[in-house]
């Protein structure tokens, strides 16, 4: 199995940046589709940027042009630089790399708020 370790999330002012990390205990080049989920209180998790690898990523309305996923293959390391933020982006934001069927993994979550 694949263990999934979200860092980098934080208290933030609005129009501030963060950088959100997946730290991935094995090899991710070869997922299938990988992408950033996030849950508000109330709400139900939605995507946020998501990847059908080798494709172009996908993003929310929400965060198109604010938000920017890559990864790092050499690190087995997603990321999810998030700029300009919005008091509505505070959420649990949470990774998940998906490489075929019964392997799908997720990781536990971090944490953004946005408030000054």
């Amino acid at each position: 199995q694949v263990q999934l370790v979200e860092s980098g999330g934080g208290l933030v002012q609005p129009g501030g940046s963060l950088r959100l990390s997946c730290a991935a205990s094995g090899r991710i080049m070869s997922a299938f589709r990988w992408g950033w989920y996030r849950q508000s209180p109330g709400k139900q998790r939605e995507s946020v940027a998501i990847v059908f690898n080798t494709e172009t990523p996908r993003y929310a309305d929400s965060v198109k042009g604010r938000f920017t996923i890559s990864r790092d293959n050499v690190k087995n390391t997603i990321y999810l630089q998030m700029n300009s933020l919005k008091p509505e982006d505070t959420a649990v934001y949470t990774c998940n790399i998906y490489f075929g069927i019964s392997r799908d993994y997720w990781g536990q979550g971090t944490q953004v708020t946005v408030s000054s």
